[in-house]
C-alpha cells in the first residue's frame, strides 16, 4: 500500500484577526496614522554623499608618481607562484617609481599562515615596502584596506582577490593592481 496523495484546498489562506474583532482590547488597536500634507514651497533635504575634492569628475588628481600601492596578502602570495619581482613589476607595469605599502592588518595576515608563506613574509619585510600602522582593531586586512582606501584616496590597491576588487570598484577613483597570465 502507497501513501496517499492529499489534495490541497484551492485558495486556502490564513485567518487574520481584524481590529474591530472583540477579543482584541482597546490600547491594542492600532490607529491609522494621519499623514501630514506636504507644503510644496517647503525646502526639500536630500542626503546627498560629499564627493571628495581630489576626484575632477572620474580622475584622481591625488595620483602621481611615485605611486603609493597598498598590497595584500594573495597579491604577494601570487607574485611567488607567478616568480615576479613585486617592485620591479609594478614599476613596468606603471612606467615610474612605485612605493609598495603594507599595512599591520596585511603582516599579521601573512605572519599567521604560518611556515608555509615564509617567502612571503620575508618579501613583506623587504626595505623597499612602506610599512603603514593601523589604529582599529581586528586584523581583517580587507576591511582596512578598503577603510584606508576610502579616506585617503592616493593609494593603488594590489590584489587578486574577486571579493576585495568587487568592493573597491565601488569606491569612486581607485585604481586596482592585479596579475593575471603571470604578468
Amino acid at each position: 500500500q502507497g501513501k496517499q496523495k492529499k489534495a490541497r484546498k484551492y485558495a486556502v489562506m490564513k485567518r487574520m484577526i481584524s481590529l474591530r474583532d472583540e477579543r482584541i482590547k482597546e490600547k491594542d488597536r492600532a490607529k491609522a496614522p494621519v499623514k501630514k500634507k506636504e507644503d510644496p514651497s517647503a525646502i526639500k533635504e536630500r542626503e546627498v554623499p560629499q564627493h571628495p575634492s581630489c576626484l575632477f569628475f572620474q580622475y584622481n588628481t591625488q595620483l602621481g608618481p611615485p605611486y603609493h600601492i597598498l598590497v595584500d596578502t594573495n597579491f604577494i602570495n601570487f607574485s611567488i607562484k607567478a616568480k615576479l619581482d613585486l617592485v620591479q613589476s609594478m614599476m613596468d607595469c606603471l612606467c615610474a617609481k612605485c612605493i609598495p605599502c603594507i599595512t599591520d592588518c596585511v603582516m599579521g595576515e601573512i605572519e599567521k599562515l604560518g611556515q608555509k608563506y615564509r617567502v612571503a613574509l620575508r618579501i613583506a619585510k623587504d626595505p623597499r615596502f612602506e610599512r603603514l600602522p593601523c589604529m582599529h582593531k581586528g586584523t581583517y586586512a580587507d576591511d582596512c584596506l578598503v577603510q584606508r582606501v576610502t579616506q585617503h584616496k592616493c593609494y593603488i590597491v594590489a590584489t587578486v582577490d574577486k571579493e576585495l576588487k568587487r568592493r573597491i570598484r565601488k569606491i569612486p577613483g581607485v585604481p586596482i593592481m592585479y596579475i593575471s597570465r603571470h604578468r
